[in-house]
Parts: structure tokens; sequence; C-alpha cells
């Protein structure tokens, strides 16, 4: 898929209030981060946010729906959510919908960052 450079621009200048945003090619899409958290895709021209079992519910409510690509076995759903249309039309209507992915998405790093403390604690000392 193409990713669409200027609507990646439009996704920077909406997240932009809530942190510093960036973007990166990846896995045929832009992955988007604020404030160095993964918590938004562009694929296809379509916006997907970071979603959890706390923040599922509000995206399936409001008739979002997962970002679902084709695998090897077949369809699998990921983590990500597209958002009501109305919030693209403004950082101040994006802004609840963000907060809920960068808060999913602060959670899921947290997770991470203690089994990398204890893997590194495993490693055997030089001597």
């Amino acid at each position: 898929m193409a990713t669409d450079k200027d609507f990646v621009a439009y996704l920077l200048e909406l997240f932009a209030p809530a942190g510093r945003a960036s973007s990166r090619r990846m896995f045929g899409g832009t992955g988007i981060y604020v404030d160095g958290l993964f918590c938004a895709i562009e694929w296809d021209g379509r916006l997907f946010l970071k979603v959890d079992d706390a923040t599922r519910a509000d995206f399936a409510g409001a008739g979002c729906a997962p970002f679902v690509y084709e695998g090897p076995d077949g369809p699998l759903e990921m983590s990500y959510w597209s958002v009501p249309e109305s919030a693209l039309d403004s950082a101040e209507d994006m802004a609840p919908w963000l907060r809920r992915a960068m808060e999913a998405a602060g959670r899921k790093a947290a997770k991470k960052k203690p089994a990398k403390k204890a893997a590194a604690k495993k490693k055997p000392r030089r001597a």
C-alpha cells in the first residue's frame, strides 16, 4: 500500500498539541509517534489509533473498527482501531481519541520495561 504523505503531514499537525509528533515508514504504511510513544498507524490513507483492554470499548462504542491485515494464516486483527470521522476535523476533536491511544501505548511500554530489566539482570557478569 502507498503511504499518503499529505495525510501523514496532516496527522502530525493534528497530533502536535499532544506532544512531539513524528512518523516512520513501516509495514507498507506509516507509524506515528507522540513523545516517543508508538500510538498510531497510517495505512492506505486511513488512521488507526492504539487501543488496549481499557480503551477498546470506547472505540467500538463510537462505531470504529480494528485494523485487520491478511497474514500468512488468514486475517490478523491488530490493537489499532479507526477513529470517528469527526476526530479528523481538528486537533480539538482528535484530542480525546489521541489521549486514549497515548495512554494505551504508555501502558504497553510500561509492561515491556520490567521484562527488559529482568533480562538484563540475568545476564552473567564478566570477571
